[in-house]
């Protein structure tokens, strides 16, 4: 399990892993071939998508299986919409989440914090830099773009934002980039907003909710590339 005093040290503003290397989180895996990539290539964490409505979504007992396949290697996440606290515990029953990714008030970011002891991290809509967060109890933030008026879920719509937003952002806690990333932008998007670490899950996909192994292996690549890029073009050694 991740500590949450651990979780909450790592991030822009936070701790010398900063500007050294970039973390990767592939969200919405429910395929063997998917996690066993996301491994092998090196993602961070491995997310699993736990609302139904998702063409990601897997049940408990599916993300089990899948997390077990490889031990000690990335940590899971578990993504929840506006879920109940006996959701989320059905869910730790089958499966051991390393953080919970939620989207929802900012108020049951506390209450899931202090119902299960585990890093929360909250899903933030960006339009304009207004709606850059100033403050939260969350031990990290996911920053994406506002879904269209007609999408039937608050993320993974594939919409990215202006990146431009964030540059000079002053994150009241660890933070990652998401939505509309694809190995085609995500080095730009990285140079654009300064991001540590990103997360996708349609920008690796062939068609809804169908992960591909070799985009995966590519949008890793190409995110740490960009990096290593960024290092070398500021002086620094990663």
């Amino acid at each position: 399990m991740i500590e949450r005093g651990i979780e909450r040290g790592i991030g822009a503003g936070a701790g010398s892993r900063i500007g050294i290397k970039i973390d990767i989180k592939i969200c919405g895996l429910n395929r063997e071939d998917a996690v066993d990539t996301a491994v092998r290539e090196g993602a961070d964490w491995l997310g699993f998508v736990f609302f139904a409505r998702s063409p990601r979504a897997v049940t408990p007992a599916q993300a089990a299986v899948l997390a077990a396949r490889h031990p000690g290697a990335a940590p899971a996440v578990g993504l929840f919409v506006r879920p109940t606290e006996a959701e989320v515990a059905a869910c730790l029953d089958r499966v051991p989440l390393a953080a919970l990714q939620l989207y929802g008030a900012p108020e049951q970011v506390q209450a899931l914090q202090a119902r299960f002891g585990l890093p929360v991290w909250h899903a933030c809509a960006v339009a304009e830099r207004a709606d850059l967060p100033r403050e939260t109890s969350a031990d990290r933030l996911l920053i994406e773009s506002r879904p269209p008026a007609d999408a039937d879920r608050p993320g993974g719509n594939g919409v990215a934002l202006d990146w431009g937003l964030l540059r000079g952002w002053a994150a009241p806690a660890p933070w990652m980039l998401a939505g509309g990333l694809t190995a085609d932008n995500v080095g730009e998007a990285v140079r654009a907003s300064g991001a540590p670490a990103v997360d996708v899950s349609s920008g690796v996909e062939c068609q809804p909710g169908v992960k591909d192994p070799a985009r995966i292996a590519a949008f890793i690549r190409a995110a740490r590339d960009a990096h290593r890029a960024s290092l070398g073009a500021s002086g620094r050694v990663g």
